[in-house]
C-alpha cells in the first residue's frame, strides 16, 4: 500500500451537484443512485484522511432525503455529534475540499457554524441536537429565522443521555413544529447499553406504522402501500398495547415509523408527509446500518467508527508502527493489575469502553466493569454511590467528557469526601479531533475543589504509578490525566510502585532557570533545556507530578535557587501554573524579583491539525520554551555572561 490517492468513483449525478437545491431537480430514482455514489465518494474521501466512516456510511440516504425534501440551510438541520456528517458536507458545497478532512487548514471533522451556512449549530460531543433544533424553532416562533422546519438527527446511543429527554420533554410543552429522526442503528462507538436500547429494540422488531394526526385525513395515503395499513391501525395499537412510540407520546411528539433508513421509497414519502402535515414535534424512527455499503466495515466490530487513511479494496488501515504502547493501553493494564490485587476496584465509563481501555478490564472482570452508556452525570453520581459503600471506583472518562458532569464532581464527590478516582483520558491537545475534543480545562476546574488529588502523567511508567497511587488513596477524591497517543518509551514499573501524595521530581539540575513541568510536556522541557546549554545556559528541569496538593518544597526551592521559573502545562491558564503563582505570591517567594513565567494553552480554541504542529502553534514545543528562557533571563545578560 502506498499514500498516493487511490482510484476515485465514478460519479455522474453527484458531478451535478453544488448545493441541495440541485437535488431538488432529480426524480426519486434518480436520487437513489445518487446515494449510492455519495457513499462511494465518502468511501474514498475518509481511504485518503482518515476519520469517522461508519456512522457517515449509515446516514448516506437519510442526508440525501432531507436534503432533497427540505429547503436547508433556510430549514435548520442539526446533526447529533456531527461525525456523521460528512455525506452531508458533500452535498453542502464541501466536495471540493472533502479530502482535507482532519488535516491542518481543512474541513473539520464535524459540523462547524464557521465552516458552512449549512452547520447551523457546532457540534462533537452527543445529545445536544433536540434541544439546540428546539431552540433554533422558538427563535423561528418569535419572528427569527428564514425557514419554517427545525430537524435534528440524533442516534439511538445519544438517547442514553439525560440532556436528550429534558428536550424532547420541554419540546412537548411548547408544542413548536420540530422534526427528530432517530438514527437508530443499535451501536454508538460501542453497542448501546440500557432500557432505551431494549426498548428501541421492541419497537422496530414489531410491524412499522405511522401515528399523527393528519394520518387519519389521508397522509397515510402518501406512504408506501406496506406502510398504509400499520398508520390506519396506528391509534389503534397504541391505546390497546404498550409498544409503539408511547414513550415518545408521552413526552409530547408523535411517532412515526420505524420505517428503513437505507430506503429512500420510504424515507422519501415520510418526510414529505411530515413536512406538508405537521404542525408540533414530530419522531421520525429510521432503522440504519453503522458501515452499511462497505463491506470492511459491516463485518468490523465497531463498523469502522474511527479509521487511519486505509485501502478501499481491501479496508486495511495505514498505521504506522509503534515502538511504545499507547498510555490507555498502560492505564488498562495498570487497572487490571489492580483488580487483581483488589476485587473492591472496579470500572466505571460512560459508553467509551474502548476509547478508555476498559474494554479490556471488562474482559478480565466482567461484572466489574460499568458501561452506564452517554451519561457521563449518572457515571460520576454512580461511582460516588460505589465510593460511599467502600468500592474503589475508577471513572474513566476523556477530559473534555468529564467537563459535562463537573456539578457531579464538585456536588457528589469533592463536597462529600468520597474516594472516586477519576482517569482523565486525552489530556491536552489531541490533533485531528480539533477543539471539540482538546483536554484544556481539567486542571483548573479540579484543582480548586477542597480535597481533591491532582496528578498528570509525565510519560507511561508515572501513569502506571498514579494508577497505584490512586488505588492506595483512600482519603478522598483523586485524578490523574493523560495524553492521547503513544507514551515516550520507558519502562514501566511494577503495578503496585506508588508516589508520594505532592511529591515532585528533579529531572536534572542546573543554575540559571528552573522550568517545572507537569504531565505531557516533560519530554519537550528536557529538549528545551538541551538548547540552552547550547546557549551557555544552565537548566535544572523538574516534574511536579501533582497540581494538588504542590509540593511546596520543591518550588520553593527551584525560586530560590534561580533566576527565573517556568511552568509548563498542557491545559488553559487558571490551572497548575495558577496554582503555583499563588504559592509563590502568599510565601513572599516573588519579592525579590524572582521571574516567573506561566507556559499554558493560548487563550483560544486551537483548530485541528498534527499535534505536534499544534503546540508549536501553542508556544508549547521544545524551542518555545527556551525561548521563554531567554526572555525571561535577558537575551542581552545571557549573550555576554552565558549566567551558566
Amino acid at each position: 500500500m502506498t499514500d498516493q490517492p487511490q482510484d476515485r468513483p465514478r460519479t455522474p449525478l453527484l458531478d451535478r451537484v453544488s448545493s441541495p437545491e440541485d437535488l431538488k431537480r432529480f426524480s426519486d430514482a434518480d436520487l437513489t443512485r445518487l446515494a449510492g455514489e455519495l457513499r462511494s465518494e465518502t468511501i474514498s474521501a475518509v481511504s485518503e484522511t482518515g476519520g469517522h466512516l461508519g456512522a457517515g456510511l449509515g446516514v448516506v440516504e437519510l442526508t440525501v432525503g432531507i436534503h432533497a425534501v427540505f429547503d436547508t440551510p433556510r430549514d435548520t438541520l442539526v446533526w447529533d455529534v456531527g461525525h456523521q456528517a460528512y455525506p452531508h458536507k458533500i452535498l453542502t458545497g464541501r466536495r471540493d475540499r472533502i479530502r482535507t478532512l482532519r488535516q491542518g487548514g481543512g474541513l473539520s471533522g464535524f459540523t462547524k457554524r464557521s465552516e458552512s451556512a449549512y452547520d447551523p449549530f457546532g457540534a462533537a460531543h452527543s445529545s445536544t441536537s433536540i434541544s439546540s433544533a428546539l431552540g433554533f424553532a422558538a427563535a423561528r416562533d418569535l419572528g427569527y429565522g428564514e425557514g419554517r422546519h427545525s430537524i435534528a438527527v440524533i442516534g439511538d446511543g445519544a438517547l442514553s443521555a439525560g440532556m436528550a429527554y429534558e428536550a424532547m420533554n420541554n419540546a412537548g410543552h411548547l408544542g413548536l413544529p420540530l422534526i427528530v429522526i432517530l438514527n437508530d442503528n443499535e451501536m454508538s462507538i460501542a453497542p448501546p447499553v440500557g432500557a432505551m436500547s431494549r426498548y428501541l429494540t421492541s419497537l422496530w422488531m414489531g410491524a412499522p406504522f405511522q401515528d399523527f394526526a393528519a394520518a387519519a385525513k389521508g397522509a397515510a395515503n402518501l406512504l408506501p402501500g406496506p406502510f398504509r395499513e400499520g398508520a390506519k391501525r396506528a391509534k389503534e395499537m397504541l391505546k390497546g398495547l404498550a409498544v409503539g412510540g408511547t414513550l415518545f407520546e408521552a413526552l409530547g411528539f408523535s411517532y412515526v415509523g420505524p420505517i428503513d433508513g437505507h430506503d429512500l421509497d420510504q424515507i422519501l414519502p415520510v418526510l414529505r408527509t411530515v413536512k406538508a402535515r405537521a404542525h408540533g414535534p414530530v419522531l421520525i424512527h429510521a432503522i440504519t446500518k453503522k458501515g452499511k455499503g462497505y463491506a470492511p466495515a459491516e463485518r468490523a466490530a465497531d463498523k469502522y467508527h474511527g479509521v487511519s487513511k486505509f485501502d478501499v479494496a481491501t479496508g486495511a488501515q495505514k498505521k504506522a508502527p509503534s515502538n511504545a504502547p499507547s498510555y490507555t493501553a498502560v492505564f488498562a493494564e495498570a487497572l487490571i493489575a489492580a483488580g487483581e490485587r483488589d476485587d473492591r476496584v472496579v470500572g466505571i465509563t460512560a459508553a467509551m469502553p474502548d476509547g478508555t481501555g476498559l474494554d479490556k478490564f471488562g474482559k478480565r472482570f466482567p461484572k466489574r466493569m460499568y458501561d452506564v452508556g452517554i451519561a457521563e452525570q449518572h457515571a460520576v453520581t454512580f461511582a460516588a454511590g460505589m465510593a460511599a459503600s467502600g468500592m474503589k471506583p475508577f471513572c474513566a472518562i476523556y477530559s473534555t467528557f468529564l467537563q459535562r458532569a463537573y456539578d457531579q464532581v464538585v456536588h457528589d464527590v469533592a463536597l462529600q469526601g468520597l474516594p472516586v478516582r477519576f482517569a482523565i483520558d486525552r489530556a491536552g491537545l489531541v490533533g485531528a479531533d480539533g477543539a471539540t475534543h482538546a483536554g484544556s480545562f481539567d486542571v483548573g476546574f479540579l484543582a480548586n475543589l477542597p480535597g481533591m488529588v491532582v496528578m498528570a502523567a509525565a510519560d507511561e511508567a508515572d501513569l502506571a504509578r498514579m494508577v497505584a497511587t490512586s488505588v492506595a488513596h483512600d482519603d478522598g477524591p483523586s485524578a490523574f490525566r493523560y495524553p492521547r497517543g503513544e507514551g515516550v518509551g520507558v519502562e514501566l514499573p511494577p503495578f503496585d510502585e506508588v508516589l508520594e501524595i505532592g511529591r515532585g521530581r528533579v529531572m536534572r539540575e542546573g543554575g540559571a532557570v528552573a522550568i517545572l513541568s507537569f504531565g505531557g510536556r516533560l519530554a519537550e522541557c528536557m529538549a528545551a533545556a538541551e538548547e540552552l546549554d547550547a546557549r551557555g545556559v544552565s537548566a535544572t528541569v523538574a516534574d511536579a507530578r501533582f497540581a494538588k496538593p504542590l509540593d511546596r518544597d520543591l518550588i520553593l526551592r527551584l525560586a530560590r535557587e534561580h533566576r527565573a521559573l517556568l511552568t509548563v502545562e498542557e491545559g488553559a491558564t487558571g490551572g497548575f501554573g495558577s496554582q503555583v503563582l499563588h504559592l509563590l505570591a502568599t510565601e513572599g517567594a516573588l519579592d525579590r524579583g524572582l521571574a516567573v513565567r506561566p507556559m499554558v494553552l493560548p487563550d483560544l480554541f486551537l483548530d485541528h491539525d498534527a499535534p505536534a504542529k499544534m503546540y508549536a502553534q501553542a508556544g508549547l514545543d521544545a524551542g518555545a520554551i527556551a525561548s521563554t528562557a531567554l526572555s525571561a533571563l535577558g537575551v542581552a545578560a545571557i549573550d555576554r555572561a552565558g549566567l551558566a
